[in-house]
């Protein structure tokens, strides 16, 4: 039985919401991690997005996650909150958010086969056309933005977070089933917070020299794009196949190059915007349902409405 169209739409509207925040992420990584190390970066969004975390989950009533959710929302809070994290704001020191951007959408195509093989969703053709689409654009964006080669270290940190992100979705789901979205993603910000402790000193000692602007920038990735963006995607995943909202992310990359040309003054080439709409055209492909036609053959015991095989 599949989602009713109102639910179906709330997903992609989250899925939408997840993507605009990730892709503002980038960004501000790239401004805030000049006075940021990587784990400091990353234990302070960690941080800031979990006080905001615990306290709607108190503030909603909701309680802690049941004892079943508890392997998918620690396994996921490690690999996707602490080894995602500080990968990618390290990757970003040496490659720039195009390339990077790029890189980590490697992840989806691991989400849809993970997904395939290990949650029993399998290989839809119009999913895996859609992915083939997009993941062309990305690569348009990412090196067509890219302003030099990258260095070796920061394609392996960008492929060791699109790992870490990949497995962390495919626990995560799971979750999901015993706990609401609001509880698995507190509960992976604050075991991702955890893991990062080792770097609190780092943390203090950055914050005390680095400039307001990069200190609200810290701020800004823990409550947008990891408490809200994280929250929105779970609500998503629940409703959506792990394959089908991991294909929403590809429209970050073309996102990304906006928002520089926006924010950081960096105009976007015609091969990049090319590569966006390639992005653009791709997630719109996992997406679309065609139309049941009509005709006097058709019986009218036959639900026209049923999701096409």
């Amino acid at each position: 039985m599949t989602e009713s169209s109102p639910g179906r739409g709330r997903a992609l509207l989250a899925a939408a919401v997840t993507v605009v925040l990730w892709a503002s992420a980038f960004v501000v990584i790239r401004t805030a991690g000049a006075d940021f190390s990587p784990g400091a970066l990353a234990l302070g969004r960690l941080a800031s997005g979990s006080v905001v975390l615990v306290a709607l989950l108190l503030l909603t009533g909701i309680g802690l996650p049941p004892r079943s959710a508890l392997r998918g929302i620690i396994v996921s809070g490690v690999l996707w909150f602490g080894i995602y994290m500080v990968a990618l704001n390290w990757a970003e020191q040496y490659i720039d958010a195009g390339t990077a951007a790029l890189l980590i959408n490697t992840g989806p195509v691991m989400i849809a086969l993970l997904g395939g093989l290990f949650l029993g969703e399998g290989f839809p053709k119009r999913l895996m056309a859609g992915i083939a689409v997009a993941f062309t654009g990305a690569a348009v964006v990412g090196l067509s933005s890219s302003e030099g080669a990258a260095t070796v270290l920061g394609v392996v940190l960008c492929v060791v977070a699109a790992a870490a992100w990949a497995v962390a979705v495919l626990v995560q789901k799971p979750a999901l089933a015993h706990a609401s979205a609001l509880q698995v993603t507190t509960g992976g910000c604050v075991v991702g917070t955890v893991a990062c402790l080792p770097f609190t000193g780092q943390l203090i000692g950055e914050v005390a020299t680095a400039p307001l602007s990069a200190t609200l920038g810290l701020v800004y990735l823990g409550v947008f794009p990891t408490a809200v963006a994280f929250t929105t995607w779970a609500y998503a995943l629940a409703r959506m196949s792990a394959g089908q909202v991991g294909a929403t992310t590809y429209a970050v990359p073309a996102l990304v190059v906006v928002m520089s040309w926006l924010l950081l003054g960096e105009v976007p080439g015609t091969v990049a915007s090319a590569g966006g709409a390639l992005c653009l055209v791709g997630v719109a492909i996992t997406r679309w349902r065609p139309r049941a036609r009509r005709g006097p053959a058709v019986s009218p015991d036959r639900d026209l409405d049923a999701d096409p095989v």
